[in-house]
């Protein structure tokens, strides 16, 4: 296989209109990426990754799944006995093969965007592309990685009990880029499994509030609240793979289940859909006082192998789409919110496309004029953050909601060399509008469609999150 020209300055544009609406409006905006997985350790310690393979592979579920399916063994995708050269020769071996996949388009886009490299990866071309990768990575860090695809403001996931001693490291680095904290909920909402208890003594510990009782349970999460949003915290995000609900209780009962746990007792799936319930009102009532922004992360069904999960552990890149019920979830929870006043800016993401107008007409339910498009329904996600999902999601959005207040793309990923995922976003948005024009179905103005391009791809992210404060 062999192509110089393939990562051209005009991919997948396939308009005169275009390519101008690309190269004149989208391609020079800095990036706000408001949700991804990357370290602020490995930033705060400001070193080169200086090999391609930290750098791209691990950690990266994605690959991991493509050289899974190319039959590589796996002590070449997830081993400690292999090498970081061997793992890149296995990865490359496996690159032709993901020919009409997202990872062929990806990693070229980002061979040609960080390193300049043009060839296709492929074992006849592993090696020189392996030796001026690293030539290359020996010199940058993190940051200056970062700096390069002008990534103005990221917010990193981070689960309740973090010190976000990195983050505070950070603040005080002179780098281009903002690195801010997200708070991950997730652990708090684990209240029927056994390390529910090992993580309220963590939490305790962080918080310095012993937990006896379910009022100081929450003191405990306010104070972490209180803690994030001191460290330029700005948004919230949850992410369970399970059906969730939200059921009547009483305060009373609340803190009756949480003595429960606390003595060890079993609980039953009744007070556990209470437990989370409140748990799901009380953190929207805070992320509003707070004037956060609230993500929800649903449908996907995790640790599917549990051969590999046992092998490797969580994150093993043996997670996929579920079929859980979420329609009744959101009006529930939305609707409780917003019947007092105290709904959050909020952003939710499906991972089952077959629930692309669910997401989109019930975003539309809770609209209000807090702030232009403040219920968002986010980019595709995951398994769907390629170039036919981006294509659903971008014109359910258009049938059902405002394209116009889209607050854009991010790359929910643990690579710092994920950032050409912006432009990819931002290619297949202008050709989708250009095809319009082509089409006849909406002005050939190109300022004006110039502009909503550069409000989604940049400026309506800007206004709706509140990094500057």
């Amino acid at each position: 296989m062999n192509s110089t020209t393939f990562i051209n300055d005009n991919f997948l544009l396939q308009s005169e209109v275009a390519v101008k609406l690309y190269h004149q409006y989208a391609k020079d905006l800095p990036i706000i990426d408001y949700h991804n997985h990357l370290s602020p350790q490995l930033i705060a310690e400001d070193k080169p990754i200086e090999n391609i393979t930290a750098a791209w592979l691990n950690g990266d579920h994605y690959k991991w799944r493509g050289m899974r399916a190319n039959g590589i063994e796996e002590a070449f995708i997830t081993g400690d006995k292999t090498t970081q050269k061997e793992k890149f020769l296995k990865w490359a071996e496996t690159v032709p093969h993901t020919l009409r996949n997202p990872l062929f388009h990806w990693t070229h886009l980002e061979l040609k965007r960080y390193f300049d490299i043009d060839e296709i990866l492929q074992p006849s071309t592993a090696e020189t592309i392996y030796k001026k990768a690293n030539a290359i990575l020996v010199h940058k860090t993190p940051a200056d990685l970062l700096a390069q695809m002008k990534v103005e403001v990221i917010c990193t996931t981070d689960d309740p009990t973090d010190s976000l001693e990195y983050h505070q490291t950070i603040s005080k680095m002179n780098i281009y880029t903002k690195v801010l904290p997200t708070f991950r909920s997730d652990e708090l909402f684990f209240i029927g499994e056994t390390k529910f208890t090992s993580y309220l003594n963590k939490l305790a510990l962080c918080s310095g509030i012993k937990i006896n009782s379910l009022s100081d349970f929450i003191k405990s999460i306010d104070n972490r609240i209180a803690h994030f949003h001191k460290n330029g915290c700005r948004v919230s995000d949850f992410g369970i793979g399970a059906t969730l609900s939200i059921v009547d209780f009483t305060e009373e009962e609340i803190a009756q289940i949480f003595d429960k746990k606390l003595k060890e007792e079993t609980l039953s799936v009744l007070e556990i859909e209470k437990y989370r319930s409140f748990l799901f009102l009380y953190l929207g009532r805070k992320y509003h006082e707070y004037n956060w922004v609230q993500q929800y992360h649903l449908g996907p069904i995790r640790n599917n192998n549990s051969r590999l999960v046992k092998q490797i552990g969580f994150d093993a890149g043996c997670d996929s789409i579920s079929d859980f019920p979420m329609a009744e979830f959101m009006s529930k929870l939305f609707n409780e919110l917003e019947s007092t006043g105290q709904l959050a800016k909020t952003i939710t993401y499906n991972l089952n496309p077959s629930q692309n107008e669910v997401f989109a007409t019930m975003m539309g339910n809770f609209q209000n004029a807090d702030i232009p498009g403040k219920m968002q329904w986010g980019s595709g996600w995951w398994f769907l953050d390629q170039k036919d999902g981006m294509e659903k999601q971008l014109n359910t959005l258009s049938n059902m909601g405002l394209l116009s207040r889209f607050v854009g793309m991010l790359t929910d990923s643990r690579s710092f060399l994920s950032f050409p995922r912006h432009e990819y976003f931002r290619r297949i948005l202008c050709n989708l509008i250009a095809e319009d024009v082509k089409k006849g179905l909406v002005p050939n103005d190109i300022e004006f469609l110039g502009k909503m391009i550069q409000n989604i791809c940049y400026y309506n992210a800007v206004n709706y999150f509140n990094f500057k404060n």
